[in-house]
This record gives C-alpha cells, structure tokens and sequence, in this order.
C-alpha cells in the first residue's frame, strides 16, 4: 500500500453519479462528491459562512480610493528610502497575489465539500481584486516606466527573485507531483503565505500611515489585509479539518517538517523586511520586525495546533496595528461617499 507521500490525489470528476449525497459525508479531500453544489445541507458551516463574507459584505473597488495625493507625496514627503521600501513591497505583494490567484484554481479541483470549493473561488476573486488594486495604485501613484519596472524588480533583484522562488516552490511541488503529501505542504504553504509572508509589508505601510504619510494607498491595504485574514482563516480551518478527518496524513515526519517550514518562513520574512526597510524608516526597525514577524509566527504556528516556535515571545511589539488597521478608523469620508455599496465590518474576528 503506498503511504500519503507517494499516494496521487485524484481531481475530482466533473459528474459522479455514483457520489454521496449526503452531508454527513462530505470531507475536505479524499471524499466522493457527486460534484452537484447541494447547499440544503452543509457539513463546513465556517466555509459558506466565508463564502458570503469575501463574496458580498467584504466587496470592494480600488478607484473608489483616490490616490492624487498620495503622487504628491511619493513625489515630494517621501525619503529616498521610503520610497525604495514603497517599491519592493508592492512589487512582492504582486508576486504573492500573483501565485494565489492561480493555485486555489489547483487546491479546488482536490476538494471535495462543495461550500469549501465555493469558498475558495470567493478567495480566487479577492486575489484578482488585491492584484487589480496594486495595478491602480502604481498606475496613479508613479510614472509608467517605474511602474513597469517595479512589476519587474524580480528580474534584477536576487533577493526579490529568491522570495518569489521559495514561495512558489511549495506549491510547484504540489502541480509537479500532486501526492496526498504534497498537497499537505502545499495548503501549509498557503496557511503561511496568507498569515505571514504579507505582513513586514502591512508594517511598512501602516507605519507610513500612522505619520500621515501615503494614507490612500494605506487604505487600499486595509481591505486587502482584511480579505487576507479571511483567507487566513478558511485555511487554518481546512487544516484543523484535515487533522480531525485525515489525522494519517499528519505523520511525524510531516508535523517536524510543519514546524520547521514554519522557522524557516518566519526567518525568510524576517531578512526581507529588513531588506526593504535597510534599517531607515522612522518607526518601524529591525529589532520590531524581528519580534512582530516571530510573534505572528507563533500566533498563527499554535492555532493550527502545533507549540510556539519561540516562546519568549509573548506580547505583539507593534500592538498599534491592531487598532491603525481597522477600517472604520479611517481619516477620510470614503464610507460616508459610498454607504450603501460597502460593508462596514472592521475585521475578522478569530
């Protein structure tokens, strides 16, 4: 009998009238979908739950967020840093937005619970929103041959270029080999994606925001970081799902291969923000990112059920952000101008 790391997980079919019916016995993987969205009956009451949430309350238009100002202040306010941290960051944010768009289309042909299948295209569609608004952004923020070289950062920059790389080959793995492992490792590396590898970026910008500074764009990123810790959330539930149906699949040599993919993710943000930053920007510095991007990895290691992987650290360093992030504490009229087309949900709360 092969074991998970070399059993192929099979794309479910189309139409299987051979399929189950019944909710009960629905699972995230593995299980035998007619393929037929019956929503009567829901097994994963969490995941129609954040179908509705990203699909219709979370919506959201990039042009509704003018960005005049913000050309103003790239031009003029921003140190030279400043604005080369501005570049890298939205240049990564792209890359990471980039790859979501078209893995989820790889993760929901493998699952098989029709309301965490729905879920996941709700995300895909967020993904194409987030991808959109950076283009807004640089098209209004920066002339057009900057704003084509920062799409292209990855091609001069080996740092930039490594990042890409070590994001997307979990998830190359995954296409190369679609293993019940790989599949495993591959939504352990959306899990961290999502959770961690946006936020010295989030940081930077809220950091710039709280001086006033680029206040449009920052608001752009607030709807984006609130979509993202849906995604946090749907995917910490598909794994806290797969341990409780599948716990097979979790072997020993998975979980240490969990917890040190972890630390190593957590150390490969932590030098990138450093990078992007170079040590210069008025309230954000190494020693903060250091301590916010490894208290985040244990927030997010343990709630998907595996210990702190540095448990000296206790307390969020950067505890302003939680507050700066919410969108109704916003500086500008944009809920007032548009009332009725957006949800005034501040986050999520999980």
């Amino acid at each position: 009998m092969l074991d998970s790391s070399e059993k192929v997980l099979q794309r479910k079919l189309i139409f299987n009238p051979e399929g189950a019916r019944e909710a009960s016995e629905r699972r995230v993987i593995n299980g035998n979908p007619t393929n037929i969205i019956e929503l009567n009956n829901i097994k994963y009451a969490w995941a129609f739950d954040l179908y509705k949430t990203m699909g219709f309350s979370n919506f959201w238009i990039p042009e509704e967020i003018p960005l005049m100002e913000d050309k103003k202040q790239y031009e003029r306010v921003l140190s030279d840093y400043e604005r080369r941290a501005y570049e890298l960051v939205l240049s990564f944010l792209i890359a990471l937005d980039s790859f979501q768009v078209d893995m989820l289309k790889d993760f929901a042909r493998m699952i098989t619970a029709p309301e965490i299948e729905m879920a996941l295209t709700a995300q895909e569609f967020q993904e194409s929103v987030h991808a959109y608004s950076y283009q807004f952004i640089l098209e209004s923020v920066v002339d057009p041959i900057k704003a084509d070289e920062i799409y292209n950062f990855w091609r001069e920059d080996e740092r930039l270029r490594e990042r890409n790389e070590v994001v997307a080959e979990v998830y190359n793995e995954f296409i190369r080999k679609p293993s019940q492992e790989n599949f495993i490792k591959a939504v352990i590396g959306n899990y961290i994606l999502e959770s961690l590898y946006f936020y010295s970026g989030f940081a930077f910008f809220y950091t710039l925001g709280r001086q006033g500074k680029m206040t449009n764009t920052v608001q752009q990123i607030k709807y984006i970081n609130r979509d993202e810790l849906t995604h946090v959330t749907l995917f910490r539930n598909m794994i806290l799902s797969l341990q409780k149906e599948q716990p097979e699949l979790f072997t020993p040599e998975i979980k240490k291969w969990i917890s040190e993919y972890f630390k190593y993710a957590i150390d490969q943000e932590i030098k990138w923000g450093q990078y992007v930053t170079q040590d210069q920007i008025l309230g954000i510095n190494n020693t903060l990112i250091d301590r916010y991007i490894k208290y985040l990895g244990n927030l997010r290691v343990t709630q998907i059920g595996f210990q702190p992987l540095y448990p000296e650290i206790t307390e969020n360093p950067m505890k302003w952000i939680d507050d700066f992030r919410k969108i109704n504490n916003t500086k500008t009229d944009f809920f007032q101008r548009k009332p009725q087309t957006y949800a005034k949900a501040n986050e999520l709360k999980w």
